[in-house]
């Protein structure tokens, strides 16, 4: 993928390369108090504490983890939307009912991804969310998200933006992953906040 920002930017493939190896080299321990962090975190931020609804993710491998907070939303009675991997990258949409309600499903050759056993209620369904939990592997001082590069939430997006919802966008990080600068290309969108286990940055 070409990049068109300065040349002293990282190219998006070596910056999450880099973080991903990093990521690997956390214990267990780690990413279980980082989920603890980054669960209490969220929560207390209004717009998380006053979410109807939050479509969200589980978190997989050393990635910064959310069963910590998909379980604290549910109890306090929030509705929590968790995707399911179309064959063409975009993503349906179902309920969390507790780990028990999720399928470990491999996608070809990729890690296996935990999803909503449930009924799919469409991708339109994350247009209801209040909140929008997007994952990522950095996030920039403008906002601006590294994915994974499969682009399945370029498409969330873009829904969420033809649809008129306006959610509030967080991405979960360590803190080490709030880097400097992220190559932008103009389809990037920003994200609202970024929340990591030592605190929460804003950006809009």
């Amino acid at each position: 993928m070409p990049h068109t920002g300065p040349a002293d930017e990282p190219d998006k493939r070596t910056l999450r390369r880099e973080n991903l190896a990093a990521r690997n080299r956390l214990t267990a321990d780690d990413v279980r108090e980082s989920g603890e962090a980054l669960a209490a975190r969220a929560l207390g931020m209004p717009e998380v504490a006053g979410a109807r609804a939050v479509a969200a993710y589980v978190s997989v491998g050393a990635e910064p983890g959310t069963l910590a907070l998909l379980d604290a939303l549910r109890a306090r009675g929030v509705r929590v939307l968790l995707p399911a991997l179309l064959a063409d990258n975009d993503l349906d949409w179902g309920e969390y009912a507790g780990t028990g309600s999720l399928a470990r499903v491999r996608h070809g050759g990729r890690m296996d991804l935990f999803e909503p056993a449930g009924t799919r209620l469409g991708p339109d369904a994350v247009t209801e969310a209040d909140v929008v939990l997007l994952p990522g592997v950095a996030v920039d001082g403008r906002g601006l998200r590294l994915g994974r590069g499969g682009g399945s939430y370029d498409r969330v997006l873009a829904r969420l933006e033809r649809s008129g919802a306006r959610p509030a966008l967080l991405v979960l990080l360590y803190d080490r992953e709030v880097v400097a600068r992220v190559p932008a290309e103009p389809h990037d969108r920003p994200v609202d906040a970024v929340v990591t286990p030592s605190g929460v940055r804003r950006f809009r």
